[in-house]
């Protein structure tokens, strides 16, 4: 809606580019309304010829005067779209090393990959007390306005820390975590402000992974209460998970890690206390060496292992429970390794030998009869209306219950460790993702940087516009991406999950099948479905961010997230005191809490 007299010559633009996104270029010939070209220049001299859209008639966007550029808040700009906030960010973090821009409300962060020398106490210091406009945009004056909101409305506040995978989310999170144990004042416990930032370092090791876009990649989402007095005192902290990525446990995609506590495990194993583990090398377990990665340049993974053992014991794990962790972790190595299960043909039936040197040491570190685990590794129940038999299973169904059971151990056991923590909300989820493959994981996280888009639409944009016009502000609506009919296709009736479940239901639902109804179904339905040309067994999904293309095999296995009861029933008979609690319930607790951001399931 600009108005053509703004294309006047030696009017700046901006044109799109297939290698740099956006060049600058100026108009050096009068535009004319119904013009089917702009002659425009370059910045190197270069002259060309600008086509207009005579469908849309769609100017290029215009450039912001160059002493606006630099302002560290995106909306004093006078034209702000793609080109002006990428130039923005890029100016300031380019020219001047800053990371942090201020966009309104929202404080917009780019990873340096680098350590800056911006987080240290009296740069918190100085952010206390302060107007959040007052000092140059900062994790910590966002932190310091949620603090001071809740001491002076005595209201409850949050903070969403959202981006893609690589972002930096957990690092701003623990950022903001260091910012309220720093500038809380001091309670009768003097050491609690260390107790809640100590949670760090474990939910790391137990969470976190090298993937092929991050060497310490958050694999789960985490939302932090942080409780205060009347005083203002931290009074302790509450940490709830979900969406852990169970699959890591068992695969690793190539230039990929499991999770980092294993290999700070196995780079330990020579110390006495983790003897009786009989670990070694992460490459000679089948579930730390699929990724052919085990080295993260500069980490020193026995190094790591003493920070995580040293933030344990700051929360007052005790040692002997501390061991009991570590030997949950080497006893899910070994179940991998359990008669080389993986090696074998792929439609024969096992049989699993009780003396199995891995399975003996797994059993021995999980203190279960080793004759019924061998059994049922390789056995199942089945039960019909009249009666119940034992099956033998084939070979890809024992590799499978394997593998299920090893992930609802690591999963049990990661509920477990996140409960050990001993308010203010601070969310941190995994960032959008796409990769070369993208599977059922890929689309849970995507759908729910789906909500956290809704959300943060429905406070920066429905809602204050609202306000503006109620209170008779003059105010240009923003025309803004309403991701809604994205998550109408996710979770409607008979949209993808509705199907994946109907499908999950079905005695002989499969993969396939459930492709073909998501094609029947939604094909032509919806505008943010897409089948690939050269494929039926996946589906492309237009989200806000970008389009992801998902492979529908695996879908129904990870939906349905089955383990075989009769597994389960041998670790409840556990004779090591400290896992049987752990491994007493059988209840699946990794979901996403929407309640958390006040939406509807």
């Amino acid at each position: 809606g600009r108005n053509s007299l703004d294309m006047s010559w030696h009017a700046r633009v901006w044109l799109p580019d297939a290698a740099e996104v956006w060049k600058s270029a100026e108009l050096i010939k009068d535009y004319t309304p119904g013009d089917l070209t702009l002659t425009l220049q370059l910045e190197d001299g270069t002259e060309v010829e600008h086509k207009i859209d005579p469908k849309t008639n769609s100017l290029p966007p215009l450039r912001n005067p160059n002493i606006l550029v630099g302002e560290n808040d995106l909306t004093a700009l006078s034209y702000l779209h793609e080109p002006a906030v990428l130039h923005n960010l890029k100016v300031r973090f380019i020219d001047s090393k800053l990371i942090y821009t201020y966009c309104g409300i929202v404080l917009v962060a780019i990873n340096p990959y680098e350590s800056l020398q911006i987080y240290e106490a009296d740069i918190i210091n100085a952010y206390s007390g302060q107007n959040m406009g007052d000092m140059d945009p900062h994790i910590f004056a966002v932190a310091e306005e949620a603090y001071k909101q809740m001491a002076r409305d005595e209201r409850n506040q949050s903070i969403i820390v959202s981006g893609e995978s690589g972002a930096g989310k957990t690092v701003s999170a623990k950022y903001a975590m260091r910012y309220f144990a720093t500038v809380s004042f001091s309670s009768g416990e003097a050491n609690i402000e260390d107790r809640v930032l100590a949670s760090s370092p474990i939910m790391e090791a137990l969470g976190n992974a090298k993937t092929t876009r991050n060497d310490n990649s958050s694999r789960f989402g985490k939302y932090i209460e942080i409780g205060f007095d009347k005083k203002l005192s931290i009074t302790g902290a509450n940490m709830r998970t979900y969406l852990l990525e169970k699959s890591r446990v068992v695969f690793q995609a190539h230039g990929e890690r499991n999770y980092h506590v294993f290999y700070q495990l196995c780079a330990s194993s020579h110390l006495p206390e983790f003897k009786a583990f009989k670990l070694g090398c992460t490459e000679d377990f089948h579930y730390t060496n699929q990724g052919q990665s085990p080295v993260i340049d500069g980490v020193d993974d026995a190094k790591e292992m003493c920070n995580t053992r040293k933030a344990f014991s700051l929360l007052g794990v005790s040692e002997a429970d501390q061991m009991s962790i570590y030997q949950i972790l080497a006893a899910i190595l070994h179940l991998a390794m359990c008669g080389s299960l993986h090696m074998l043909d792929h439609d024969c039936s096992y049989f699993l030998q009780p003396d199995d040197a891995h399975l003996k040491v797994f059993c021995e570190l999980m203190g279960v009869p080793c004759e019924e685990m061998a059994h049922w590794l390789c056995h199942r129940t089945l039960k019909t209306t009249t009666e119940t038999f034992v099956k033998t299973v084939s070979k890809m169904s024992a590799v499978n219950g394997r593998d299920a059971l090893a992930k609802h151990i690591y999963a049990t056991l990661f509920k477990s460790a996140a409960k050990q923590r001993s308010f203010i909300g601070v969310l941190d989820i995994y960032g959008f993702e796409t990769f070369d493959i993208n599977s059922f994981e890929q689309f849970c996280i995507n759908y729910a940087n789906e909500k956290l888009q809704q959300q943060f639409n429905l406070h920066v944009f429905k809602l204050e516009q609202e306000e503006y016009m109620k209170e008779g502000i003059p105010w240009t609506l923003i025309d803004f991406f309403d991701n809604q009919p994205c998550i109408n296709l996710i979770e409607a009736k008979l949209g993808v999950l509705d199907l994946l479940d109907e499908e999950c239901r079905m005695p002989k639902g499969s993969d396939d099948t459930w492709a073909q109804k998501l094609y029947n179904t939604l094909q032509k339905k919806n505008v943010h479905f897409e089948k690939p040309r050269l494929s039926n067994r996946a589906f492309i999904i237009h989200h806000f961010a970008d389009k992801v293309e998902y492979q529908c095999e695996g879908f129904l296995e990870k939906n349905k997230d089955t383990v075989n009861q009769d597994q389960i029933n041998v670790l409840k008979k556990s004779k090591v005191k400290d896992l049987i609690h752990c491994f007493s319930l059988c209840t699946d607790f990794l979901f996403f809490p929407l309640s958390l951001l006040g939406l509807q399931a």
